[in-house]
């Protein structure tokens, strides 16, 4: 099979996929007696990239493949395709994505005892449905309190390929308006990421760099807001499911429910992103 077919297949098959695509999964579109080398896809992806330049969309890598997406610079346009206004995160939704992601894994405990105020469920809950907060393991004391990390989805959806790529602390604005118990314990476990990114990069095997852009396959529901909220909270809608006042389980049988101490030997099982 010559390189410009390959070239044509991996093109037609990113742009059908509607969502993004490994190497491995590239493979698997060829019968086995005319797959070609990994190195001849990557070759390809790489003829398709630099065919992109210059054009308002763009072959990007993210922790789960690779997709073609709008370029950032053309958002302000491409937006317009949908009137609903992209949805806005309350200021204690984005605190507790933050600390989940510079400091995972941890516990719900271990988030209110850093916030100083009950995390509601409902915050939490809409982190999982999202898929960008997951259950990695449980710490070994009583009760068993979940230990939550980040998804690969969270990745992808933030396009970058791995945590090392989340922005340092001093990059983000009015930071200094969060609780300033807030920023010290962020910023003591930003380098926490980096051996967490590691496992993460050793699964994901992927190399290319990551800018926020639009995926063309998906719906612009948010995606810019929320880099945008992340980066300013000074200007945050208040979400109706957010109660700061401690969210009680009627049940009382609520697997969210965790101790208030941090223990440095929490005991994770399965912690990858997936």
């Amino acid at each position: 099979m010559n390189a410009e077919l390959i070239k044509r297949i991996v093109e037609g098959a990113l742009l059908a996929a509607g969502k993004p695509m490994d190497v491995a999964r590239i493979e698997s579109l060829f019968d086995e007696d005319e797959r070609p080398p990994r190195d001849q896809i990557k070759a390809a992806l790489e003829e398709v990239e630099a065919d992109c330049r210059g054009r308002g969309f763009e072959l990007k890598q993210t922790a789960s493949g690779y997709r073609f997406q709008v370029r950032q610079d053309l958002a302000e346009w491409v937006n317009r395709l949908w009137t609903e206004k992209p949805k806005r995160y309350s200021r204690a939704m984005l605190e507790t994505l933050a600390l989940i992601a510079y400091r995972q894994p941890l516990t719900r405990g271990d988030i209110e005892q850093v916030r100083g105020v009950a995390v509601s469920s409902d915050i939490i809950r809409t982190l999982q449905e999202r898929d960008w907060v997951r259950v990695v393991g449980f710490r070994d004391v009583p009760g068993k309190p979940a230990l939550y990390a980040t998804t690969k989805n969270f990745l992808d959806y933030f396009n970058i390929k791995s945590l090392e790529q989340l922005p340092a602390l001093s990059e983000i604005k009015d930071f200094a308006e969060l609780d300033p118990e807030l920023e010290l314990a962020l910023s003591s476990g930003s380098n926490d990421s980096a051996s967490i990114s590691a496992a993460n990069d050793d699964e994901q095997g992927l190399d290319l760099a990551g800018s926020h852009s639009f995926s063309l396959d998906q719906e612009v529901d948010g995606q810019n807001a929320i880099n945008s909220d992340l980066l300013d909270t000074g200007a945050l809608d208040t979400d109706p499911l957010d109660t700061d006042p401690l969210d009680t389980d009627p049940q009382g049988t609520n697997p969210l429910d965790d101790d208030e101490s941090l223990d440095s030997d929490d005991q994770v099982s399965s912690f990858n992103h997936e």
